[in-house]
């Protein structure tokens, strides 16, 4: 077949597929395909928090030309072309967190062998601050062979003392090949104050910098922190462009004190967030390589942009309630981290937000699910063995190449601000980032984005939360997706303490259970993401409206049934419930259905897939006595 042939065959069956997409939505929108546009099946794009439009499928019409191989500009494919596909990326863990053995040197020095000879490959080790001193590394890192294990420190403000302890257990070790050690000295100086956290000033930083440099070992003295940017609440875009912003800025300051531009840019690393957003997080890393060999490029120093990529799994992901499921979001964010090109990945704890990890789970075990996570993957489904396995595929290879430009974008509104300190000081970066934030919080609140355990299948019954565990995990400026509806569970538990139950609202299903169950299951599912019980005594009739109310003790109650029971029976509950002592009635379904009836037969608010959840949830616990 000629390719004119094959161009034929694809437009015929595209034209095919784009007709049957029509059809389906004329029947779901009672409509005549007629009345729908030529190109229908845009009906159906969705829109990402960075304003890209995602398609519903991606064909040979969207084919981009092959990009370069890995480890050549723009490193679209990754930087590496030698990496070891035995091996992957690097499995890194970090240790000496707060609570882990921070005071015993011998102690940490032994979770790091462990965790060394059990699959780790890269260490995150947290220094000063209440993490362990600075002076006891050497005892720390005793027979770690740093030549074989990358280092990254979370120094902060006690980074030069932790810089010159690793440099002295560094000059004291007998390795041959002093290039193969990897030392990252994780200075953040210019996002620090983003994330609450502390570091040096930008002049110690630069002293550090020049001693890196005459260093034999491959040091890399700044980490651009994108993921302070993520905490905050902004997209993948944002967080790339952000980051960028603060990396030309460390460069600008470091050839302005006269350090050549090539060993300025290999001074720098960048620390991305990966969510369990599959495709977003595998085009993220790969955009934001390219973009950065962008800014090498146009510095004069193309060959010199291939900054390495730390992964770090989503805290902003993470929930308290039902934190099992915290398991399956880090596996996705590893993947699409790994798939996209990070040379290390740190998969976090299912249990990272809570204070003390979950009950009955010892951080041994909370460590080595994180660490198997990533062997699984690297081991079993053997991630590690290709290169940019989504390279090629239309739909990852357009996606990208939108968050390159949307990324840039936001890049260019920050330089345009006067560069990356000038947009932070006027307050211009937090607050296109804080808009992100509520548009996502909006979705959530409204459960536009399910969230599992929290505003979506919540598990009413699990064991309330001690204040410990709930309380702020990690930086204050980490805006968890799901802290509203854990809020009021929050509430609930401290109800449950005070009553021994929880606070409660009666369901009224009208009908069979054919008729009622799929919204008492919404009722109930709605009801539990705020941590309020629902009472559902079954099939009623409006004569027994009175006795079921008698015999939960209900203030609260929410009419369930279809659309054509409500037009029969909906008034008359609506009137036995308040006749029995009820003081507010919902109904599941639209307000339409009450369309034209005024007076007390009418419900005092109706529950819908399209309700704020929260503000509703706010509003119910407050009237049941559970106190914020």
């Amino acid at each position: 077949m000629s390719i004119a042939s094959h161009e034929d065959a694809a437009r015929s069956a595209h034209a095919a597929w784009q007709k049957a997409v029509a059809g389906v939505l004329a029947k779901s929108r009672r409509v005549e395909v007629a009345d729908l546009p030529a190109d229908a099946e845009h009906l159906l794009d969705s829109t990402t928090y960075d304003d890209i439009t995602v398609s519903p499928l991606y064909t040979a019409f969207d084919e981009r030309p092959e990009g370069p191989l890995p480890g050549q500009f723009p490193y679209l494919r990754g930087r590496d072309p030698h990496r070891d596909v035995n091996a992957g990326w690097k499995v890194c863990t970090r240790h000496g967190s707060l609570g882990d053995a921070a005071d015993d040197a011998s102690t940490l020095n032994t979770q790091i062998l462990d965790s060394l000879s059990n699959g780790t490959s890269a260490l995150w080790l947290t220094v000063g601050g209440g993490g362990v001193d600075p002076t006891a590394l050497p005892e720390v890192l005793r027979g770690v062979f740093l030549e074989l294990a990358p280092l990254t420190l979370d120094a902060r403000a006690d980074v030069r003392a932790a810089a010159t302890a690793v440099f002295g257990v560094l000059d004291s070790a007998d390795i041959d090949d002093r290039a193969a050690v990897d030392v990252r000295l994780g200075v953040s100086t210019l996002t620090a104050g983003l994330g609450a956290a502390e570091s040096i000033e930008l002049a110690e930083a630069l002293e550090l910098v020049r001693e890196s440099i005459g260093r034999a070992e491959t040091v890399r003295t700044i980490t651009v922190e994108g993921t302070v940017f993520h905490n905050l609440g902004g997209g993948d875009a944002q967080e790339i462009g952000a980051a960028i912003a603060a990396g030309l800025e460390y460069l600008r300051s470091m050839t302005d004190a006269g350090i050549d531009i090539s060993d300025a840019l290999r001074q720098i690393e960048f620390r991305f967030a990966a969510t369990d957003d599959q495709f977003q997080t595998i085009a993220k890393f790969r955009a934001a390589r390219t973009l950065w060999a962008r800014i090498a490029q146009v510095c004069g120093a193309p060959d010199a942009g291939d900054a390495p990529q730390h992964a770090v799994t989503s805290e902003a992901m993470m929930s308290q309630r039902d934190p099992w499921v915290n398991m399956l979001r880090t596996t996705l964010a590893s993947f699409g981290a790994g798939v996209g090109g990070a040379d290390s990945v740190t998969v976090l704890p299912f249990d990272a937000a809570l204070g003390g990890g979950a009950a009955g789970v010892s951080k041994t075990f909370a460590a080595r699910i994180a660490r198997n996570t990533q062997l699984l993957l690297l081991e079993e489904a053997h991630l590690g063995r290709v290169l940019d396995p989504g390279a090629g595929s239309w739909y990852i290879e357009e996606l990208t190449s939108a968050v390159a430009a949307k990324a840039w974008e936001f890049f260019q509104t920050i330089e345009a601000s006067g560069g990356f300190r000038a947009a932070v000081d006027d307050g211009s970066l937090v607050a296109a980032i804080e808009k992100t934030r509520a548009e996502r919080d909006s979705d959530v609140a409204h459960r536009v984005t399910p969230l599992t355990g929290v505003n979506e299948f919540p598990n009413l019954a699990e064991a309330a939360l001690s204040p410990e565990q709930t309380a702020q995990q990690g930086p204050a400026t980490v805006y968890r997706y799901g802290r509203a509806f854990e809020a009021l569970r929050d509430r609930s538990d401290a109800f449950l303490a005070e009553h021994d139950s929880r606070p409660a609202v009666l369901l009224v299903p009208l009908g069979s259970v054919a008729e009622h169950n799929v919204r008492t299951t919404f009722a109930s599912n709605l009801l539990a993401s705020g941590g309020i019980e629902a009472v559902n005594p079954g099939p009623l009739t409006v004569d027994g409206i009175a006795a079921a109310v008698e015999t939960s003790g209900a203030r609260i109650a929410v009419v369930c049934g279809t659309d054509k029971r409500y037009a029969d029976e909906a008034a008359t509950a609506v009137d036995a419930l308040r006749a029995a002592g009820v003081t507010q009635v919902l109904l599941a379904g639209p307000e339409k259905i009450f369309a034209g009836i005024e007076g007390t037969s009418r419900p005092d608010g109706f529950l819908t897939a399209k309700v704020d959840a929260v503000a509703v949830l706010t509003e119910l616990l407050d009237t049941l006595g559970a106190s914020k």
